[in-house]
């Protein structure tokens, strides 16, 4: 009884919380974890409106860093987006909203900390922003996604982060991967004039490749590189 969410923990407080100001009939749905839909047997659970919510908020957001940084390449916004569409950030905007008191669980995520665990709140976030979109529309889903991700957004181009392509590969690697990336250097030509090349490798796997006058310029052409190819993938 003592692990059953609390009362007062609904949907309509959640709608509330959020400032919504329409029906979100598809909101329960959003908040129905596949392990309690499987206790209760119930047929339907939230990865459905998971996987649309993914679309809309990649949609949001690339759209944002767009309109508000026409300085920046293709490749900077691809690394923006990066950093801002992933499982550690989502899981973060999660509690901030206390997503994870809202849901409902089975018994074994209950027990095993599961309102506070990252990929269940990243996945329920996205959920989320799938049912207001579909309940909503496309402004609710919009002007949601650029209150809860704007200090965020701004705060990474603010602090030069995305020129520091070695920290930002390192952040990411050790949030999604859970392992730090691995840089291997060469170098060929005299004493004055050496030019360094350096490849990275997450997991084993080499992801990117640099040169340059500098170790450290060799380095974060690599690590650069490598931010391209994940956030392409």
């Amino acid at each position: 009884m003592g692990n059953e969410p609390l009362p007062n923990r609904s949907s309509a407080e959640l709608r509330n919380r959020l400032g919504i100001g329409c029906e979100t009939p598809q909101l329960d749905l959003a908040l129905t974890h596949r392990s309690y839909a499987f206790e209760s047997g119930r047929l339907s659970h939230n990865e459905r409106l998971e996987f649309l919510g993914d679309a809309v908020l990649g949609l949001v957001v690339t759209d944002l860093i767009y309109r508000w940084f026409p300085g920046l390449n293709e490749g900077e916004m691809a690394m923006l987006r990066s950093s801002t569409v992933n499982m550690p950030v989502l899981a973060e905007m999660a509690r901030s909203i206390d997503l994870g008191s809202y849901l409902l669980l089975g018994k074994g995520e209950e027990l095993s900390g599961g309102r506070d665990k990252t990929s269940i709140l990243a996945d329920a976030f996205e959920a989320v922003l799938g049912a207001l979109y579909v309940d909503c529309g496309w402004e609710y889903a919009q002007k949601l996604i650029e209150r809860l991700f704007a200090d965020h957004i701004r705060t990474h181009v603010d602090q030069g982060v995305l020129r520091d392509f070695k920290t930002n590969l390192q952040e990411l690697t050790v949030q999604v991967h859970g392992t730090v990336p691995e840089y291997r250097v060469s170098w060929t030509g005299p004493d004055h004039a050496k030019t360094f090349r350096a490849s990275v490798f997450v997991g084993g796997t080499e992801l990117g490749a640099g040169a340059g006058r500098s170790k450290k310029e060799a380095e974060q052409g690599a690590a650069k590189e490598a931010l391209l190819r994940l956030a392409k993938s």
